[in-house]
């Protein structure tokens, strides 16, 4: 992978997110780094580079091509309360998204929301495992006590990782077509 092409890390007082070097499954290497604005475009293109179903399963509804708001949001980040994490591979001298995880904390930060996604060429590489086990222990080390995600019923995928890493699963109370999924974290020792 091509280090020029990537953006700084983030900084926060105090807090330094590093990058990971990952070995999936099928012995593909790849760069797991935070996601900053400066991948606003590059956040675009995967975006509209999901199928129309992982779309769905990512936005709950239909989303083609996202807004300049909605990019900012996704993208302009403090890395306090919104944590998200790109899985990148060089693609004829580009960095290309391939994968995305991401949580954001609630007021009194001691719950977040989480979202996973990783476009369908890459998926059952393990991708998807290895971006939520970064964000489980980014949110551990900032005292955050439960992760949820929302997820549509019928995302099989999403059931079964979050099974695996532990969450438990319940129908949502508001509505029958969505599972909520959740995750105690347990302090570090």
């Amino acid at each position: 992978m091509n280090a020029t092409h990537i953006p700084a890390v983030p900084e926060t007082p105090n807090r330094t997110y590093p990058r990971w070097i990952e070995t999936l499954r099928d012995r593909t290497k790849i760069l797991i780094r935070p996601l900053t604005a400066d991948d606003r475009n590059a956040e675009k293109a995967f975006i509209e580079g999901l199928s129309d179903e992982a779309r769905h399963y990512r936005f709950l509804g239909q989303v083609k091509s996202p807004s300049d708001s909605l990019l900012r949001q996704l993208t302009e980040l403090d890395y306090v309360h919104q944590v998200a994490f790109a899985a990148v591979v060089n693609d004829n001298l580009h960095d290309r998204i391939v994968g995305v995880s991401r949580f954001s904390t609630d007021a009194s930060g001691v719950q977040c929301e989480c979202a996973v996604t990783v476009t369908d060429d890459w998926q059952h590489k393990g991708l998807g495992t290895v971006l939520m086990r970064h964000l489980i222990a980014v949110a551990r080390s900032l005292g955050i006590e439960r992760m949820v995600s929302i997820d549509d019923a019928q995302n099989v995928q999403m059931r079964e990782l979050a099974s695996y890493l532990g969450f438990s699963c319940r129908v949502d109370p508001d509505d029958s077509t969505q599972v909520i999924h959740e995750l105690t974290i347990q302090p570090q020792a």
